[in-house]
């Protein structure tokens, strides 16, 4: 998958989990908890859903990196690599 379908799919993820968040100014160097209303379960859900669609594991000493859309791209991307778009 390339860098943007990889943000396009976090944005997906994002808008299943919280369908009522607006998405369309979402900036990505700002944490998602900073701009959206996510809780912790919130953000299980994240790491699940990309489990349950890509097959990608996420370890929980990881989960950091999944902080915003710039370091959760940069952490996909390499695991992402060869990844038909869903």
């Amino acid at each position: 998958m390339t860098t943007t379908e990889i943000r396009h799919e976090v944005i997906n993820i994002l808008a299943d989990i919280a369908p009522d968040e607006d998405l369309s100014d979402l900036k990505d160097d700002i944490a998602f908890r900073d701009q959206l209303e996510l809780d912790s379960m919130d953000f299980l859900d994240i790491v699940m859903e990309l489990r349950k669609r890509h097959r990608i594991q996420i370890p929980e000493e990881d989960y950091d990196q999944l902080a915003s859309m710039a370091s959760t791209v940069t952490y996909l991307e390499p695991r992402m690599v060869g990844l038909q778009k869903q």
